[in-house]
C-alpha cells in the first residue's frame, strides 16, 4: 500500500517534471529557429517577420540576449490577465478554451477539497476500525472510507457528499459549456468567410447513362436547390498524381539543398552516388541528377493530369457543391436528398487540409464495410486495451517485480527506490500506454 512518503515522492517527481517542461518550453520559444513554431498565427496575420533574415549565423538559431532569459516567464501572467476577446484575437479560440479548462478545474476541485477535508476526513479519521483489525494499513488509510466500520451511520456523510460533489461538478460544467458555446458562436460569426462554410460534400452519386457525373450533379442541385446552388466540382481519383507531386516535391527539396551547398562553395560541385540512398553506385553531379529527375517527374505529372481530365473512369461518384449562403449549405448538409438514403449522401465539407484525399475514391459499399470494421475494432480495442495495462501495471508494483525478478529484491527494499516504484512507476507505465493510444486511433481513422 502506498504511504505518505510514496505519495510525496510521486508528487515531487511530477511537480519537478512539470517545472522542467515549463522552463524548456519558455526557453525554446525564445530561440529564433523556433519562431515560426510558437508564433505561427502572427506570421499568418503578417504581424511578425522571421528573425532568421538578419544578424550573424549564430543569432539566426540561438537567442544571445541574456535579458530575455531573465523575463522568460512574463508571458504567463500577461496571458492570464488578458481579456478573452483579446486573447482569442491574439492566440486563437483554442488558447482561450484551454485556459478555461484550468479555471474549470479550480472551480470544481477547490470547493470539493475544502468540503472533503472539513467533513469527510474528520468522519474517517476519528474511527479506529483499522487499528483494531489485523489488516496491514498505512497512515494514509486512516483518512479513507476503509476506516469507517460496517453499518455505521457515518456512511451517510459519504452519501450526502457524493451527491453534493456530483451536483457541483455538473453545475460548473453546465455553466462553463454555456460560456464556451457562446464564445464559439461569436468567433464563427466574427471570423472571415471560408469556402468550406458554404460547401457540402456529396457522395454516392448514382450513375446516369445520358449525363456525366458533373452534369448530373449540377442538374440535380439546380432542380432541388434553385435559390441557393452556386457551383460544383466533381472528385477525381488522383491518387497516382498525388504520389507524383509528392515525389517531385522531395526531389525539388534535394535539388535546392545541393544548390545552396554549391552557392556557399562555388569552387566545388556537390556529387552523389546513384545507388540506393546514395550509398553505392557511380558518382554524378547532384544538382544535374535531381534536375533530370524533376524534369522526368514533371512530364509524368503532366501526362497523368491530362489522362485524369480526359478519361471518365477517373471521375468518382462524389462532388463538392457550393452554395450562395451558409443557410442553404446547412439545409443541404443536414437533410436527406432522395427517398433512397444511400444515394446523394450529403455532409459538411471539411477544410482541404482535413481531407484524407486517398479515401475519397473509396466506393460506398467499401466505406460502409470499413466503418463496420472500425466500429468493431474500436470495441475490441476498448475491451482488450485494459489487459496489457493490467499485466504491465501488475509488474509495476513491489510484489509483481519481486515475483518476476527475485534477484532485485535487495535493491527494491531500499526505501527511496521502494517509494519510487509504489508512487510513480505504475503511473508512468499507464502514461506510456496512453501515448500509444492516439497513434492507434489515427491509423484507424485513415482505414
Amino acid at each position: 500500500m502506498a504511504t505518505i512518503t510514496d505519495i510525496g515522492l510521486a508528487a515531487a517527481i511530477n511537480i519537478l517534471s512539470a517545472l522542467v517542461f515549463l522552463v524548456a518550453f519558455a526557453v525554446l520559444r525564445l530561440q529564433p529557429i523556433n519562431d515560426r513554431v510558437y508564433f505561427s498565427k502572427w506570421y499568418l496575420k503578417g504581424a511578425r517577420s522571421s528573425p532568421n533574415h538578419s544578424g550573424t549565423f549564430v543569432h539566426k538559431f540561438v537567442n544571445l540576449n541574456l535579458r530575455s532569459y531573465l523575463r522568460f516567464l512574463e508571458w504567463m501572467p500577461a496571458a492570464l490577465k488578458m481579456p478573452e476577446l483579446e486573447l482569442i484575437d491574439h492566440a486563437g479560440l483554442d488558447s482561450a478554451v484551454f485556459l478555461r479548462i484550468y479555471l474549470i478545474g479550480l472551480k470544481i476541485f477547490i470547493p470539493i477539497t475544502i468540503l472533503a477535508f472539513s467533513v469527510l476526513v474528520p468522519v474517517n479519521w476519528t474511527n479506529s476500525t483499522l487499528k483494531n483489525s489485523n489488516k496491514v494499513y498505512t497512515d494514509i488509510d486512516d483518512l479513507s472510507i476503509s476506516n469507517v466500520p460496517t453499518g455505521s451511520q457515518r456512511f451517510l456523510a459519504h452519501s450526502v457528499m457524493a451527491y453534493v460533489f456530483t451536483f457541483w461538478s455538473c453545475y460548473v460544467l453546465h455553466k462553463e459549456y454555456e460560456i464556451v458555446v457562446a464564445m464559439r458562436l461569436h468567433f464563427l460569426a466574427s471570423m472571415k468567410r471560408r469556402p468550406d462554410q458554404f460547401t457540402v460534400l456529396v457522395r454516392n452519386v448514382p450513375p446516369d447513362p445520358d449525363e456525366s457525373i458533373s452534369e448530373l450533379v449540377e442538374h440535380f442541385f439546380l432542380v432541388n436547390h434553385p435559390d441557393h446552388y452556386l457551383t460544383q466540382q466533381v472528385v477525381y481519383n488522383a491518387n497516382k498524381l498525388a504520389k507524383l507531386v509528392e515525389e517531385k516535391k522531395q526531389m525539388e527539396n534535394w535539388r535546392d539543398y545541393y544548390q545552396l551547398k554549391y552557392d556557399r562553395n562555388p569552387l566545388k560541385r556537390p556529387t552523389r552516388k546513384t545507388g540506393f540512398w546514395g550509398l553505392y553506385g557511380h558518382k554524378v553531379d547532384a544538382i544535374d541528377l535531381y534536375t533530370s529527375k524533376i524534369d522526368k517527374l514533371s512530364k509524368e505529372e503532366a501526362a497523368e493530369h491530362e489522362n485524369i481530365i480526359k478519361n471518365p473512369k477517373y471521375i468518382m461518384p462524389a462532388a463538392f457543391v457550393s452554395f450562395r449562403t451558409r443557410w442553404g449549405a446547412a439545409v443541404c448538409a443536414q437533410t436527406q436528398q432522395t427517398r433512397n438514403p444511400t444515394l446523394w449522401e450529403t455532409e459538411w465539407a471539411p477544410e482541404p487540409r482535413d481531407i484524407y484525399w486517398q479515401n475519397l475514391s473509396i466506393p460506398f459499399v467499401s466505406i460502409s464495410v470499413r466503418k463496420l470494421i472500425v466500429v468493431v475494432s474500436f470495441f475490441f480495442l476498448t475491451v482488450f486495451f485494459l489487459i496489457p495495462i493490467a499485466l504491465v501495471q501488475s509488474l509495476a508494483n513491489i510484489e509483481g517485480i519481486e515475483k518476476a525478478a527475485p534477484f532485485l529484491k535487495p535493491l527494491i527494499e531500499i526505501r527511496i527506490i521502494k517509494s519510487f516504484i509504489q508512487g510513480f512507476l505504475a503511473g508512468i507505465v499507464l502514461k506510456i500506454f496512453l501515448i500509444l493510444l492516439p497513434m492507434i486511433l489515427m491509423l484507424m481513422s485513415k482505414f
